[in-house]
């Protein structure tokens, strides 16, 4: 039988200044452990500390530009464009453009505080 998500769960986000994370899917709002799809809103100038996470990260920008540094440089992900990080490798978001950013992340397994590593 499908399982219907009438709306997603607010989650509190790292970074500063604070950035809106909206669960559809994952440990909080359907329980699944495999995946978690969470809508994201970061506002000009957020940015987040550093982290080496237990899961693949699949980000699709909806509008505005992502920032994602990673052991090698950075680059600046646009709106229509996506990136994939994978588990275990070094990175750090932000949204330093004027405009912030609004994005879809898809992490398998699910995200969960205790498994992002995130920098001191």
């Amino acid at each position: 039988m499908p399982v219907f998500i009438d709306g997603p769960t607010r989650v509190a986000a790292a970074g500063d200044p604070p950035k809106l994370i909206e669960e559809y899917f994952g440990r909080v709002n359907s329980g699944d452990a495999g995946v978690s799809i969470a809508r994201m809103q970061s506002p000009p100038g957020w940015s987040e500390p550093g982290q080496r996470p237990d899961f693949d990260e699949y980000t699709l920008v909806l509008r505005g530009t992502l920032r994602v540094e990673h052991g090698d440089g950075a680059m600046d992900v646009k709106s229509g464009q996506a990136v994939l990080t994978r588990k275990g490798e070094w990175i750090r978001y932000s949204t330093p453009g004027s405009e912030g950013a609004e994005y879809i992340a898809v992490c398998i397994p699910a995200f969960g505080p205790d498994s992002v590593h995130r920098d001191a």
